[in-house]
């Protein structure tokens, strides 16, 4: 049977009171002949006597100031309520409590580090937000100030200068509304309108609205296989298709002129389906993958800007992904290309 601490610290105590006692007994029964036997008693009594009131003055004098501590850490840390929580909220031992000093230091820190990388992402995300509005606004009011200051009666330059500013206005009206459609996704405030539907059908269509972006840079879009039959799943359809139309447009946008190449694949994963969007353009670095699905994260955003992105489409894929409780990943080889892969839940026959 283990003792408990407070037992152990008392009894070490008592041993050496007692050694102090048994020299002092030893003394008074050789001046006084005291009986061994009264002389056995007595320091036997002693030593309980001195475990009892040691081991006493430890739990209610050393614990009561420990429990304040405890419940501090108690208090503080970030737990799921729990009925066993409540009814115990103070350890048995000092060993316990160390332990749980410790565990409470090691999730503080933990907290801490998590804080510190939240922080990071807020200043990269108001900065980059802060660039991705600044941009087109600046372009709009160069447009604007050359137009007023007499541009406009210039045939050469007006109708050019208004349609470039048309561009940026749109441009900016896409980053506004992608932002609300992201926000709204992540609050729960955009309700998924879940239907059976044929996804060979739908991404077809997708394929049929991006067939000129596609002839223009002649690229082929193209399915692994043939899919003769349908396959049903259960999801929004809308928003799917605005997510099969973010991928593929873009795997056209940074495929390569001439040799660029969409493939499209689907596999029967029991409960649900795998859909997955490769090209063999340039890839994304190893160090770029875990972050593409963050907001104007680019991977080249000279470029990316470029060819008018606004950065948010991957961020919306993956939320519109998660919002249907399923998962998407990405792996990429530069020089060979990217893939993309999602799942979604198959229809119920």
């Amino acid at each position: 049977m283990k003792l408990k601490e407070s037992t152990l610290i008392a009894i070490k105590m008592s041993l050496i009171l007692s050694v102090v006692f048994l020299l002092s007994l030893l003394y008074f029964i050789m001046v006084y002949h005291i009986p061994l036997w009264l002389s056995f008693v007595f320091y036997i009594f002693f030593l309980l006597l001195s475990i009892w009131v040691i081991q006493n003055y430890i739990e209610r004098y050393i614990y009561s100031k420990i429990k304040l501590i405890y419940k501090f850490i108690h208090d503080h840390k970030v737990k799921k309520p729990s009925s066993k929580t409540n009814k115990k909220r103070f350890p048995v031992s000092l060993e316990s409590v160390h332990q749980e000093v410790l565990d409470w230091s090691k999730d503080y820190e933990s907290e801490i580090s998590q804080l510190k990388q939240l922080e990071k992402y807020r200043k990269e995300y108001i900065g980059n937000i802060s660039h991705e509005i600044k941009t087109p606004l600046f372009t709009i009011l160069g447009y604007v100030s050359t137009l007023s200051d007499g541009g406009l009666k210039d045939d050469s330059i007006n109708l050019k200068y208004l349609d470039r500013t048309e561009k940026n206005i749109n441009r900016l009206i896409r980053i506004v509304q992608e932002l609300e459609t992201i926000s709204q996704l992540e609050s729960g405030e955009l309700q998924l309108n879940k239907t059976v539907f044929n996804i060979i059908e739908l991404t077809n269509e997708v394929i049929e609205s991006l067939e000129i972006k596609a002839q223009e840079k002649n690229i082929s879009i193209f399915y692994s296989k043939s899919y003769d039959q349908a396959i049903y799943i259960f999801a929004d359809k809308n928003h799917i298709q605005r997510l099969l139309s973010n991928l593929i447009h873009n795997a056209i946008k940074y495929g390569y002129e001439n040799t660029g190449k969409v493939k499209i694949s689907f596999f029967d994963m029991d409960k649900n389906i795998l859909i997955e969007v490769t090209d063999n353009g340039p890839g994304i670095e190893k160090n770029n993958l875990p972050r593409i699905f963050e907001r104007f994260y680019r991977t080249d955003k000279a470029r990316s800007r470029e060819m008018g992105g606004t950065g948010l489409g991957l961020a919306i894929v993956k939320h519109i992904v998660e919002a249907h409780q399923q998962t998407i990943s990405a792996r990429s080889t530069l020089g060979i290309g990217t893939t993309f892969g999602f799942t979604l839940e198959k229809a119920k026959q």
